[in-house]
């Protein structure tokens, strides 16, 4: 059954005057004192802001992102030094509006987090940003990898990176490789329990002979950041209980601190250096070592010409 032509006069009417009344929003804006056009729009709480849209929260939320985005790209074509403090609450109130509007809190971190001139040097504000993006989306992975990368890249706190990857990596459908990233940033941080855990549950649940591959080569890397931080502690008692370093594990063991000659998972010793660190042998046959490398070694795929 068809729509009588009165009521679809009536609907195309009010969606017209709804339209209008969104466009004098803007235009209330615009008319406002133009250097303070922003700062006085941010006098409507978002509440107010819903009201006069009459229900059109998204099409206010787009204008408000729009305003934002101009406003950041705004700081780079003056002449004076970028001045971000509107940044944060300009995206505050988009996202008020439209909590599924996940573009503004992608980019929106992106504009906040990297140091001026790049950004406003927010990287706290970045990551509340993104968080509230994530409990609005809590199923769009894309959020959970920024809130990784914001992290890993801005706040260098790698156990954050790792807990951000970790929880994205069990959203349905997320990207396979958050878990890789997970195991990453937990190596990196030293958490080595929860690297393991993340390397095997990727290598069990793979069918990719790579992926399986690099899985067992992270589990060895783990592998020999647990022995080497075990061993060099050891040493760190040798030299309390003797006030010198040893000249080697034989030493350790004579003293009844080590069951014999510690070798690493491809079976071949370990070695002490003079300034008592534990480093592999064959330094080659390891890849993704963050602990355990000679000094100086330069891996084959990094090495310059």
């Amino acid at each position: 059954m068809k729509p009588s032509r009165p009521v679809t006069l009536i609907v195309a009417s009010l969606l017209t005057v709804c339209l209008a009344m969104s466009a004098g929003l803007v235009r209330f804006m615009d008319r406002l004192h133009p250097q303070d056009t922003i700062e006085d729009v941010l006098y409507l709480k978002s509440s107010q802001l819903k009201w006069m849209s009459l229900g059109y929260t998204g099409l206010v939320a787009d204008i408000y992102w729009t305003r934002a985005v101009q406003y950041y790209g705004g700081q780079h074509s003056g002449e004076d030094a970028p001045r971000y403090e509107l940044l944060a609450p300009l995206l505050n109130i988009t996202t008020d509006l439209d909590p599924k509007l996940t573009v503004a809190y992608e980019y929106g971190a992106a504009f906040l987090a990297p140091k001026p001139s790049t950004g406003a040097g927010l990287p706290k504000e970045a990551v509340a940003l993104v968080e509230k993006g994530i409990r609005a989306n809590p199923d769009n992975w894309h959020l959970y990898y920024s809130l990784g990368f914001l992290h890993y890249m801005e706040l260098k706190d790698y156990e954050g990176a790792a807990n951000a990857f970790m929880r994205g990596s069990k959203v349905p459908n997320a990207h396979p490789w958050l878990t890789v990233l997970a195991g990453k940033m937990a190596q990196k941080a030293g958490d080595t329990q929860t690297a393991r855990m993340m390397w095997t549950a990727m290598y069990d649940t793979t069918t990719d002979r790579d992926i399986k591959e690099t899985s067992t080569q992270h589990l060895i890397a783990v592998q020999v950041e647990e022995d080497v931080t075990g061993l060099e502690k050891i040493v760190d008692i040798y030299r309390t209980q003797t006030g010198r370093l040893p000249a080697s594990f034989r030493d350790m063991a004579t003293a009844n601190l080590l069951p014999g000659l510690p070798l690493d998972p491809h079976q071949q010793p370990y070695v002490l250096t003079a300034e008592g660190h534990v480093v592999v042998r064959h330094p080659v046959k390891f890849k993704f070592l963050e602990k355990g490398l000679p000094e100086g070694y330069v891996p084959p795929m990094n090495a310059k010409n």
